[in-house]
């Protein structure tokens, strides 16, 4: 079930309660008003209250001489408390809003003041004018289902787990470095560190041997685990039948597109987000161009980098891959007329055009069916 945010059939003159959450790990703060020149009402309850959040609101609604039966409308910035209380905010029947935090408007001013209680009301007054018609003082985050959300963590984890992986290898290297020595860590290490001598032929001393002991302890238990979970996702595309798995094993189909790309790309982006055109697609990536023009002075730049990470860096690595592997495609081809005889900088600046294009196409192909001109598929789908 898609958790979305339940709409109240309200006019201008319907008493309305806002409140706004400033949340924090050990309190939250709450604010309300009942519009534009009404004094705030703060308050300040445990975090994760939910009996103190209900309790407030009816003591709000007293105060303003509202009926309980009064709708309320309520946000907070988007955080580590995730999509919790917007979920249960709207199934107590209350209109919630998830904000990028982001994009709210500040003081320009080198100094400011800065308090919870200043940013819940803060916060109060931009969801009043939210209300009031002004649509654009901030943006609306779009809340997953928890099915969709779910869907995250496998390819997050294996992603944590990597890097995890490279700095444990990397620590390994830096300490045999130290001694003049260097295996490789993607072989068997218990045999290469037995076979290790310093320069004078003389076993390494033995607090630093086992350091390195613990680190290749620690280093082969993320490869066991790294293997499962590619092991369990590549079964979830051989024998998934949802929605979801099936666009992973449409983008399988296009050479130079692998599992890790498609995954990531379907459970981070087109699974769960429905776009009507191709700026949508270019900003939730964070692959817009960001233009500054005042008066004479113009200049660009770069990209604005305010939308989904995973993706973004996702989107650069898969361009490199594609003109790899789809040389004759007409992006391809439109990348190395452009930018291929250039500096390595204009190659670097012009591999993210290309992701952007690139992944535009991979929408309307995902959309439409439509393959990316010239592209080549793949002869049989294998999963590697």
């Amino acid at each position: 079930m898609t958790a979305t945010t339940r709409h109240i059939e309200t006019t201008a003159s319907t008493p309305t309660l806002f409140v706004a959450f400033e949340l924090g790990e050990a309190s939250w703060k709450l604010a309300f008003t009942t519009g534009m020149g009404q004094r705030s009402r703060e308050r300040t309850i445990a975090a994760r209250d939910r009996v103190g959040v209900e309790r407030e609101i009816q003591r709000a609604k007293l105060r303003f001489g509202l009926s309980p039966e009064a709708p309320v409308k309520s946000c907070y910035e988007a955080g580590r408390e995730g999509f919790w209380l917007h979920r249960w905010l709207v199934s107590e029947g209350i209109e919630s809003y998830v904000v990028d935090a982001s994009s709210i408007e500040v003081n320009r001013r080198l100094r400011r003041a800065k308090t919870d209680r200043m940013d819940a009301t803060r916060l109060l007054l931009l969801l009043v004018r939210f209300f009031g018609g002004e649509r654009r003082v901030w943006s609306v985050v779009h809340v997953p289902s928890v099915e969709e959300e779910d869907r995250r963590h496998l390819h997050r984890e294996l992603l944590t787990m990597k890097r995890d992986r490279t700095r444990l290898a990397n620590r390994i290297q830096g300490l045999l470095a130290n001694q003049g020595l260097r295996v490789d860590w993607r072989k068997p290490l218990q045999g290469q560190l037995d076979a290790l001598r310093s320069w004078d032929g003389v076993a390494l001393p033995q607090g630093l041997r086992a350091r390195l002991d613990q680190e290749r302890e620690r280093l082969e238990l993320l490869h066991r685990q790294i293997e499962a979970l590619e092991a369990k996702r590549r079964e979830q595309i051989r024998a998934g039948r949802d929605a979801a798995v099936e666009k992973v094993q449409q983008l399988l189909t296009l050479q130079g597109v692998g599992s890790n790309s498609a995954w990531l790309y379907v459970m981070e982006f087109f699974a769960w987000r429905r776009f009507r055109n191709r700026r949508e697609v270019g900003a939730l990536a964070g692959l817009t161009p960001t233009p500054y023009q005042s008066g004479e002075s113009q200049r660009e730049q770069g990209i604005a980098k305010s939308g989904n990470r995973h993706v973004r860096a996702m989107a650069i690595e898969i361009a490199w891959g594609w003109l790899r592997f789809q040389p004759e495609s007409a992006l391809a081809r439109w990348y190395q007329e452009r930018f291929g005889h250039g500096s390595s900088r204009l190659r670097r600046i012009g591999i993210v055009a290309l992701a952007r294009k690139l992944l535009i196409a991979l929408w309307r192909f995902l959309e439409t069916g439509v393959v990316p001109e010239d592209a080549q598929l793949k002869p049989i789908l294998r999963v590697r």
